[in-house]
Formats: structure tokens, sequence, C-alpha cells
């Protein structure tokens, strides 16, 4: 099939049109990541699912499709995407929780693009986390380090131009879910952000259809998994490959969301600074979900065994 099919399957009108199988989404995507792809054909796909929503059987294809036209990484123990825009959040505290993550004695690859937010990427050699464009570099990163950071567009360009049509065509597309779900090392486990809470679900329901045993997803700062701790938090996901939901509770008796600068909070070296109390909760509470999700995908290939 052509490009000009799937358009067709999705925008021949009401009561004719419909989604694409897993099957169908698959082949899209990976017709759409080539360079001759048509952009036409490429902007009309994306800009129809986003008016008709996406399905997990259309996001999981599209995913699978993405992390095939990679190179193979060493395989790690939790798979932590970042690709927030970050207008509406304050310092990426998160990075700290990977990083305990990675001290604790888990293997982490961080991956992403966060657009012209500077604030990821600014803290990453401070904190010690390394960036890495090759899976040899990546291999001896991880070996080493226990933590890696993949940025989106040295680890898949052609992803990466997909993302970028966002300048073109004014509008987020399912690109930004698919990359949530790209999963560059095939880990067991992955933590996820959301900004919007009905992509919760539809990324649970994804990873499980990818086979995936292990996954936290909550609507985090910003739209990365970060959690604030003054309040309680609902959490979706897998455990075990199953679906599974769950609530993380406050851990102090506060109001105030994480977009709030206090002092140095929004500084360009915010890294570089120590944290206040709730800052320090923030890391806390996002680390302890972190583990919580490597812990059970650890007990299900312990009973598995």
């Amino acid at each position: 099939m052509m490009l000009a099919d799937y358009v067709r399957i999705l925008g021949r009108g009401p009561g004719r049109s419909r989604s694409l199988t897993q099957d169908e989404a698959r082949h899209a995507m990976t017709l759409m990541l080539e360079e001759e792809a048509a952009p036409e054909a490429v902007g009309a796909i994306l800009m129809l699912l986003r008016m008709k929503g996406e399905t997990a059987e259309e996001i999981a294809g599209f995913a699978s499709a993405a992390q095939i036209a990679m190179p193979q990484l060493p395989s790690v123990d939790l798979d932590w995407p970042t690709y927030a825009a970050g207008r509406t959040r304050g310092a990426p505290w998160f990075l700290r929780s990977a990083k305990q993550v990675a001290e604790a004695g888990h293997t982490v690859l961080l991956h992403g693009w966060n657009g012209s937010d500077p604030k990821v990427r600014a803290g990453l050699a401070t904190l010690g986390i390394r960036q890495t464009t090759t899976p040899d570099a990546t291999a001896r990163c991880l070996e080493t380090d226990g933590i890696a950071y993949l940025p989106l567009e040295e680890a898949h360009p052609a992803l990466f131009r997909l993302l970028n049509l966002r300048s073109v065509l004014g509008l987020r597309s399912c690109v930004n879910t698919v990359c949530r779900l790209l999963n560059p090392a095939q880990a067991r486990a992955s933590v996820q952000g959301v900004f919007h809470p009905s992509y919760r679900l539809l990324q649970a329901d994804a990873a499980a259809l990818l086979g995936w045993d292990a996954l936290t997803v909550v609507k985090g700062g910003g739209g990365e998994f970060e959690l604030n701790p003054a309040k309680s938090i609902a959490a979706f996901g897998l455990r075990a490959g199953a679906s599974w939901e769950a609530s993380y509770p406050a851990a102090m008796q506060v109001v105030r969301r994480l977009s709030e600068p206090t002092g140095h909070a929004l500084s360009p070296r915010w890294h570089a600074q120590k944290p206040d109390t709730f800052e320090r909760m923030i890391i806390e509470a996002t680390t302890h979900a972190a583990l919580d999700t490597i812990a059970n995908h650890t007990a299900s290939k312990q009973t598995a065994a």
C-alpha cells in the first residue's frame, strides 16, 4: 500500500472512514519515515489522526515501526522519555530522580527533545548525565555511569523530522505520543509523563500491545514524569503486562504547583543550585515512583522464572 491508501482509509468521510489496524499503522509509519515520503500525504495522515483521535493500535504500530528503524542499543532497566516543551513547568528536577535511580544500581536511558526549552539539556552535564549519539558510546556510558541521555535528533533523525512538523502544521500530532513509546533500548519497564490526562490510558494500552511488562504514566510537571508531592497523583500503566491503576498519595500538606518558581527554581543555572524542601520532595516522590516501576518488573521476572 501507498501513503495515499492510508489517507483514504482515514479520510473517506462519515460512515466510510475507519481507524488503522496495528499492522497498517506500522506500515504507514515505515513509509512516513522514508526521505522520499510525500510531505502532503504525511501531513494529511497526521492531521486526520488528530481530528479522529488516535487509537492504541495506531500508536503501537507507529511506535514499533519507529523503534525498528533505530540501531540496536544495549538493554536497560528503565526507559525514561522526556519530550515536554516546558512552557508550563518549573525546573526539571526529575533529572535528579533519574540519576538517583541509576545510583541505586539500575541502568536508565533518557531520550528526548524539548523544543526551544533549554532547561533539560542544560542540566545534564552538571548532574553527571552524559549525552550520547552512537550505540557504542551509549553502551560505554551505561556501563560506566548507569545512565545516558539520547537526543532524538541524533538517535532518530527521520522521526525527529516528523516531530518537527508541528512548526509547519501548527498543531501537535500523534508523533509526540509515539516518541514517548519509542523505547530505544527496548526496556521492559518505562516511566512516562503526559500533559493531557486522557493520554495516560492511551499510552498504557499501546504499551500493552507492544508487550511491555511494567509502565507508570502520570500527569506530571509540564508533561514530564515528575510527581507533585503536594497532590495525590493518579497513575496508570502496566504491572506484569496487565492493566494497572493506582494513586501515589500526597507527601506534604502545602498548596503549590510545580510551575511556581521559588527563588532560583527557574534560574538558567537551576541544576547547580540546592533544591528547597518542596523541590527535594519532588525528587524523592519521582524517584520512588520510578523505583516502584522497576521493582514490579523485577518481581514479575522472578515469578516467571
